[in-house]
């Protein structure tokens, strides 16, 4: 798999940071599993494991369907590792179950994802069709809260990411 994080300075936004959770451990995935009712996938806890969250190098995604950001794709400015402020299984305003909650999303899953319309749309991991021990899909989430996948599983999802200025009129 290609460097997924960049930290380097290339981008300047001081964000490298941004999302990035305590180192993780095998404990830390058990836990985070149990408080979500989900087994996560191994390909997000690899990555995880590599980086514990943080902002992607790569963080457009191509859709086959318009989205609020874009008419084909989506941006993405961080991924959620696990633990910490911003975990996926934080308490916090940073976790899945409080953005389900908050931002009125589907309960298919776990938000995995921030984007740069701070809640008005995201990315989750679907387990609407495999169930909590299954493979999840990816799915975008935008503003009128239908959940389109975008993967068949995260390694699929990390493998479409392409830069941001890889559209005309980025942004």
């Amino acid at each position: 798999m290609p460097e997924l994080f960049d930290d380097s300075d290339d981008d300047s936004d001081d964000d490298s940071d941004y999302c990035t959770g305590p180192p993780l451990d095998g404990d830390m995935v058990r836990r985070a599993e149990a408080d979500l009712g989900v087994r996560l996938p191994r390909g997000y806890v690899e990555v995880l494991l590599l980086r514990n969250g943080g902002v992607p190098r790569h963080r457009c995604c191509p859709t086959t369907f318009p989205t609020s950001w874009a008419a084909d794709h989506f941006e993405i400015s961080a991924i959620r590792g696990i633990g910490g402020a911003w975990g996926i299984d934080s308490e916090a305003g940073g976790g899945s179950a409080y953005l389900v909650s908050e931002w009125g999303y589907p309960d298919i899953g776990v938000v995995i994802r921030d984007t740069p319309s701070g809640g008005h749309d995201t990315v989750m991991l679907d387990y609407s069709e495999c169930g909590p021990e299954g493979e999840p899909a990816v799915a975008y989430v935008d503003e009128d809260r239908v959940p389109r996948r975008v993967a068949d599983s995260f390694g699929e999802f990390i493998a479409r990411l392409v830069p941001l200025g890889a559209f005309d009129g980025e942004g």
